[in-house]
């Protein structure tokens, strides 16, 4: 068994550790249910922010279920009383297709602050993360995936640092242009990491970290993001983990990339989303 407190003491805080994660039966009508995550939307990235708009649109899901970073940055929920801002255009396009459809939403490593608050007047579910669903005699796990990375000590230390009520509370009381210099210095930084590390700039998530929350939740599938390598992994036990795919539909994006896990009483399928928000099997 992982020893959380020794976690901690080592500076790796995996809040997905802690405790049981909440249970949220389905709708017993819906048919299906759409997970997205790593959109990273910004005003540079139109042509994606555009495909996933008319996803939106399109998308025959009784739920679409966001499970991180689906913006590059959050700096505050005020961001949304600022006329014509970026946030405040994408929360009107999540409001719309909330009013059409379940609309969940659990925040990333990148838009942590993007508050319950918020969630509720855009018309979103907040998801805590981890979450358990229960759908077609099924248990599955979602999460964003950041708090099980636990050999990127440095981010886990940096996790628990900007979680924490006392770093929000002096960060979010900067005025809102300030903020928004922070985080683009902060991309910028995080832009170059990447570029310098290349594959090895995402730490994957924990294994035995993996296995004993499917175990201890009583789930057999795992969803989540943050990694940035999409994939389907057949773990010990009959388990299984599913990895969603980040999104680059902008012109100097190589390959193209914009994918959705979609879960029915059939199992799981991975769609591709085309420019004009169609899905087809992948």
């Amino acid at each position: 068994m992982i020893d959380a407190a020794a976690i901690r003491a080592d500076g790796r805080m995996p809040a997905a550790l802690d405790g049981a994660p909440p249970v949220w039966t389905l709708d017993p009508r819906w048919q299906a249910v759409d997970f997205v995550s790593d959109l990273h939307l910004a005003d540079d990235t139109p042509r994606t922010t555009a495909t996933f708009c008319a996803y939106l649109q399109h998308t025959t899901a009784d739920a679409v279920l966001l499970l991180g970073d689906i913006f590059e940055v959050w700096v505050g929920d005020d961001c949304l009383d600022e006329p014509g801002s970026f946030e405040a255009r994408c929360a009107a396009t999540l409001a719309q297709a909330a009013r059409q459809r379940c609309v969940g939403f659990m925040v990333g490593n990148r838009d942590f602050l993007l508050g319950a608050a918020a969630c509720q007047a855009i018309g979103l579910r907040a998801l805590p993360d981890p979450t358990l669903l229960s759908a077609w005699g099924q248990r599955t796990l979602i999460a964003h995936g950041d708090a099980w990375c636990l050999d990127d000590i440095p981010y886990q230390q940096f996790r628990q640092q900007v979680r924490s009520a006392q770093w929000q509370q002096a960060f979010l009381a900067r005025p809102l242009a300030e903020r928004r210099a922070i985080a683009r210095q902060l991309r910028t930084a995080s832009e170059n990491q990447k570029h310098r590390l290349g594959a090895s700039a995402y730490v994957d998530l924990d294994t035995t970290a993996v296995d004993q929350a499917l175990h201890a939740a009583g789930a057999a599938v795992l969803v989540h993001g943050h990694t940035h390598r999409p994939a389907t992994h057949a773990l010990a036990d009959g388990l299984t983990r599913h990895v969603l795919s980040d999104w680059h539909c902008e012109p100097d994006d190589a390959p193209r990339r914009a994918e959705v896990l979609r879960w029915t009483s059939n199992g799981f399928t991975r769609l591709h989303v085309d420019e004009r928000g169609r899905t087809t099997p992948c």
